[in-house]
């Protein structure tokens, strides 16, 4: 049986990573991120963002080596993701 290791995407937010960027803030107990966002997927399931020095990551799983892949990633500026571009990201309403 061969183990291995989970699939990593980093890339920039987009509009449509609101809620789960919302989510993965509310368990990480943080606000939710603003601004240039960097994030990690991790199988499908965003595990960690990026914005400036503040550090969002999913506190249920093992995420230290993903954390600092987008920080180098984002020591960077971008360049490898094409430029930086400011991401909206739509923020639900309280009911």
């Amino acid at each position: 049986m061969t183990n291995l290791a989970p699939t990593v995407v980093i890339r920039a937010a987009r509009g449509s990573d609101g809620v789960a960027l919302d989510d993965l803030a509310r368990l990480d107990s943080q606000r939710p991120p603003v601004g240039d966002v960097l994030v990690a997927e991790q199988d499908g399931a965003l595990v960690a963002a990026v914005v400036g020095d503040r550090v969002i990551a999913d506190p249920f799983r093992p995420t230290a080596d993903v954390v600092e892949l987008l920080q180098v990633r984002a020591a960077r500026g971008g360049r490898d993701l094409g430029g930086h571009s400011r991401v909206r990201i739509p923020r639900l309403r309280a009911a």
